[in-house]
């Protein structure tokens, strides 16, 4: 019998009240026709409702893949369990997701990314949860939010359990009825091979955790083949678990992108095609973060400012002497910025997320690159939530699980918010002063645990372009001041909290502000050589 349906026969096989699984990470590997379908059938027919999803990482983004908007209508909607969300300026019109979330027409939960997976794959196992650290004294712990989003979340998802003489958070299994997934190319017979795609993603594990618990795998592919035409070692989904195909042959790439080869490893390009950063003080601070690192490190890198430091190691010929890894499974090449983000050209490898993530989870990688939106009096960073402007954050991603044992945290970001900022030859000026403080009290939302950091000896740096900070059992203290920077008047009174002061506090080199090369080398550590002038 054929696997093939259509988009709105796909859409009829979901009943009222299921769980949808869809794979996904905004624009990358979306799933959209399947779900433009499920959403034009509740406006038809009203059906399906209130149904559950769980999107690990996030579905759709702003730029013309719906993703879980497709599914924003109350009725339809119920709960939503998402690694992330659409995001986008402040300046854009929210996502409906985001309007539901605020008026609390659905239950939302943010779950981090990694843990999420775990879930499919223990209810892929029959095992009733997931036992993990990763969480603690963060949003996810139930004494703080447990993930949720909006007071309608009110169903607790994670509890706080005694075992073996330590401290965990343990997440029950949700069981998906069903599992949107999405690859390249399907067989007849259904299974699946990824080879226009940018990442695996979780597909394999969304499937499993449906087909064993006698769910419905829907695959949505650019084309159908023969039978045997396909090569084994390619196949990433067997057909044994994908129930039906759905052929949307339009399927972008990723965001804003219908076909890169490059982004799916089947060409290399040039280095010299990368585009370097402009300068700028965003650039700055990406040159002081690629400072941070060392020949030979497998480094994570997050979306923000931190995501130009692969641009600045091309820039300074340093390119490949840093593997990069990121939670959506690219291993090497070049990161690309914006909101194709979570894509690499010249991979040296694709790795399935979930597994990215155990390499994560269990801190086995060398450092991590990531933004801050808050720094708090206890080193915390809040990265997930601005409730004055909810839809310009994502939620935390993947960022609980990188940071949970990650040895060495680069932490980037202004150090207030709005401040007029310009370049001198060799240093920077204020020209107004930020009116929203970054360096707060207490975070509005914990996604990242300085006391937990403090505690397992994690090695924590804060760069801004006004100063380096390092965490100290103690607090924040100030190791480094740009050239330029008042220490008073630009830092210690711009922080809502008392900051201790380095005894030799160090001062940026000032190659960092000019427009030029910086002689940056990693050769046996970072250094800029002889770019003190």
């Amino acid at each position: 019998m054929s696997k093939l349906v259509s988009a709105a026969q796909a859409a009829g096989l979901i009943g009222d009240g299921m769980v949808v699984s869809v794979s996904s990470s905004s624009g990358l590997g979306c799933p959209d026709a399947v779900l433009a379908a499920i959403g034009e059938r509740f406006e038809a027919e009203g059906h399906p409702k209130n149904i559950t999803t769980l999107h690990p990482i996030a579905a759709g983004d702003m730029y013309g893949i719906k993703g879980i908007d497709h599914l924003a209508k109350p009725g339809l909607l119920k709960r939503t369990l998402c690694g992330s969300y659409p995001s986008g300026p402040s300046s854009s019109e929210p996502p409906q997701i985001w309007k539901m979330i605020g008026d609390n027409s659905v239950a939302a939960y943010n779950v981090p990314s990694g843990i999420l997976f775990d879930m499919h794959r223990e209810a892929a196992a029959k095992r009733p949860g997931v036992l993990t650290k990763v969480g603690l004294d963060t949003f996810a712990d139930p004494r703080h939010q447990g993930c949720a989003m909006n007071a309608a979340a009110s169903e607790p998802i994670v509890s706080v359990q005694q075992f073996d003489g330590e401290e965990w958070l343990y997440f029950r299994s949700i069981v998906p009825d069903v599992s949107i997934i999405r690859a390249t190319t399907a067989d007849e017979r259904g299974n699946l091979t990824y080879e226009h795609e940018g990442a695996y993603l979780g597909g394999l594990e969304q499937a499993l955790a449906a087909r064993n618990n006698g769910g419905i795998v829907i695959a949505q592919v650019k084309r159908v083949v023969e039978n045997g035409t396909l090569k084994p070692h390619d196949v990433r989904v067997p057909g044994v678990l994908v129930d039906h195909i759905v052929v949307a042959p339009d399927q972008l790439q990723t965001t804003l992108t219908a076909y890169d080869p490059a982004i799916s490893g089947e060409i290399f390009r040039p280095l010299s095609t990368f585009r370097n950063a402009e300068m700028s003080v965003q650039k700055v601070i990406a040159r002081r973060v690629a400072m941070e690192l060392a020949d030979g490190m497998a480094v994570n890198i997050g979306f923000g400012i931190s995501a130009n430091v692969p641009r600045i190691l091309i820039e300074e010929g340093q390119h490949g002497k840093v593997t990069w890894v990121i939670e959506q499974g690219a291993v090497g090449g070049v990161p690309l910025l914006d909101f194709k983000f979570g894509c690499s050209s010249n991979a040296d490898a694709f790795m399935p997320s979930p597994h990215q993530f155990i390499y994560f989870q269990g801190g086995g990688f060398d450092a991590s690159l990531l933004s801050f939106l808050q720094i708090d009096r206890h080193g915390s960073v809040n990265v997930s939530k601005l409730s004055a402007r909810p839809h310009v954050t994502a939620g935390a991603g993947g960022f609980v699980d990188i940071t949970a044992r990650a040895k060495r945290i680069v932490f980037s970001g202004f150090f207030n918010a709005g401040a007029k900022l310009s370049l001198t030859d060799g240093g920077i000026r204020i020209d107004g002063e930020g009116k929203v403080k970054k360096v707060v009290g207490e975070v509005e939302h914990i996604s990242f645990s300085g006391k937990r950091a403090v505690a397992q000896g994690q090695d924590i740096t804060y760069v801004t372009e006004r100063c380096v900070m390092k965490l100290t059992p103690d607090g924040l203290m100030v190791t480094e001041l740009a050239p330029g920077i008042d220490l008073q008047r630009d830092v210690l009174a711009q922080a809502e909290i008392p900051l201790a002061v380095a005894n030799d506090l160090k001062v940026t080199p000032d190659a960092l502000y000019r427009d030029r090369p910086i002689g940056l080398s990693l050769n046996g550590g970072a250094s800029l050589g002889g770019a003190h002038g």
